[in-house]
């Protein structure tokens, strides 16, 4: 779809933007985490002190620091404070172990690492390995005696006179983002100052529509690529107000927020919704706000979405994005939702389906790889060039996703190139499956992979998670399937478990039980 929206200047720098956008609000709150509320006009203070402390500790023009911060207000500072400075933050998950981290600030010889006091004892581990280039340490809101030669967060800002920043270019590496992949090192994905104007615009302005009287509230993360968008660059680019949240995103801690801050606007995943609407501490409507909730990290099932509509009287937004493409790209509209769709492009992105042999694909109905073609998209992989080539072909982006288009143009996901089964010949989507069978009243979860029988031809398998006190068996199950969608496609084996492998933002990991499966497979012979 062509673009109606005009480009940013040439000369454009992202934290800049927000403070002109945001000069008249100084008084509004812009940010309420565990700690309190920071209005716009400290926000704007905080970000020029801690841009020039960057600086003054010898920082130059982009140079990589590592952000490895739980979500407050702190990381916001930081994050924009790089982009003010011109120096670039990697942005990296919370979850992750040491030697992951290791690894990642080798890859993006990053100069300086700041982190949140709680997880210092795992980065000082990773600093240890000393196969990098970080002299400088800054620690957020530590609670101890700091190590020596690191530097207070607050103090650091609080000494700090406010700097101008830098005069950046929209096209110039603005931060890095790791995308975790099913397979192989993690890939520091790179994006630009513009980028964030970029998604702001398309879908944070141009379909949910946020205003300046929404409070937001993201369940996934800053570090990750939808919560940087759901809870930074859409709701400070409308002036609105933003819930942030250190501790996981359970159901209890959703609801606290829920009924204490009252947010207008939720963003979640799918596990994430299913999980809050199994549990018996759901808040009825009436003490809530809600007026629109977001989906994205996989495919909403219909039956979560009706029952979410259902229960508390708003819409989730279900759509799709990447990594490699900062945020969604195809998505249902508030008014247009059709549950178990992912919906239409977003205007300002255009969308292909394509076959094995890269010819694209124009009718409906048939499942084929789905492209992207936007100007959000990635510069590249930080040294991995083949990848780059592979997945950055021109102006396409490759998703690494299957999908189906019906006749009236809406996109239904049809799993992961690596997760697609092909069963007597045809191709099986797995989230196909996993979408029947978390109708069924007994079942929280569920997750499909492909198991080789006794003839060595690929079968379906499920692996289960009943609600708690609920009880199945797998004829049952298999039943129901059978009863929904084509015979071939029910699962030939079920597996009950306690919990499905899972990424930090929800995801489930279904190479996790293919190796689980393979490792059974070698015993076994």
């Amino acid at each position: 779809m062509p673009l109606e929206t005009a480009a940013p200047p040439a000369r454009f720098n992202f934290a800049r933007h927000l403070m002109q956008l945001n000069a008249g609000r100084t008084g509004k709150v812009a940010l309420i985490d565990d700690a309190g509320k920071l209005s716009y006009g400290q926000l704007a203070d905080q970000v020029r002190r801690f841009s020039a402390a960057l600086v003054a500790l010898g920082l130059r023009r982009e140079d990589r620091v590592l952000l490895l911060m739980h979500d407050s207000s702190d990381w916001v500072v930081s994050f924009l404070g790089a982009l003010h400075a011109g120096v670039v933050p990697v942005c990296v998950n919370t979850l992750l172990t040491a030697k992951d981290y290791a690894y990642m600030l080798a890859d993006s010889r990053s100069q300086a690492a700041i982190v949140s006091g709680a997880l210092l004892p795992t980065l000082q581990t990773a600093l240890a390995d000393g196969g990098h280039e970080a002299k400088t340490l800054i620690v957020s809101r530590g609670t101890g005696a700091l190590p020596a030669g690191a530097h207070d967060w607050a103090a650091l800002v609080a000494a700090t006179p406010p700097g101008d920043g830098a005069d950046t270019h929209g096209d110039e590496p603005a931060f890095w983002l790791y995308s975790s992949g099913s397979t192989g090192a993690p890939k520091g994905t790179v994006h630009t100052q513009a980028n964030l104007w970029w998604t702001a615009e398309l879908y944070g302005k141009g379909v949910l529509a946020l205003q300046e009287n929404d409070i937001v509230f993201s369940a996934a993360k800053l570090f990750f690529a939808y919560g940087l968008g759901n809870a930074l660059t859409f709701p400070l680019s409308a002036g609105a107000s933003v819930v942030l949240m250190a501790e996981r995103a359970t159901p209890q801690a959703c609801f606290k927020r829920f009924v204490e801050q009252r947010p207008t606007v939720f963003y979640g995943a799918p596990t994430g919704y299913g999980g809050m609407l199994a549990s018996p501490e759901l808040p009825p409507r009436d003490q809530v706000a809600l007026r629109l909730c977001s989906s994205a990290g996989e495919a909403l099932p219909r039956d979560i979405g009706e029952r979410w509509t259902t229960h508390f009287g708003c819409e989730i937004i279900d759509g799709i994005g990447s990594t490699e493409m900062l945020h969604v790209f195809l998505s249902n509209r508030p008014g247009d939702v059709r549950y178990g769709t992912t919906g239409k492009p977003v205007p300002g992105y255009a969308v292909e389906l394509r076959d094995e042999d890269g010819r694209v694909i124009d009718g409906h109905n048939q499942i084929g790889d789905l492209y992207i073609q936007g100007p959000s998209a990635a510069l590249l992989y930080w040294n991995n060039r083949a990848k780059s080539r592979d997945t950055f072909q021109g102006a396409w982006t490759k998703s690494g996703d299957k999908y189906v288009r019906d006749p009236d143009g809406y996109y239904t996901y049809a799993g992961r190139n690596d997760d697609m089964l092909k069963v007597s010949g045809i191709y099986v989507s797995p989230f196909e499956v996993e979408a029947t069978l978390v109708q069924h009243p007994a079942v929280l979860e569920a997750a499909v992979i492909g198991k080789n029988d006794d003839e060595g031809l690929t079968k379906t398998k499920a692996y289960v998670v009943l609600k708690p006190g609920q009880q199945a068996t797998e004829a049952e199950l298999q039943a129901f399937v059978k009863d929904k969608l084509a015979p071939y496609k029910y699962p030939r084996f079920v597996e009950f478990v306690a919990e499905l492998p899972k990424t930090a933002t929800g995801k489930i990991q279904r190479f996790k039980l293919r190796e689980l499966e393979n490792q059974r497979l070698f015993v076994n012979h």
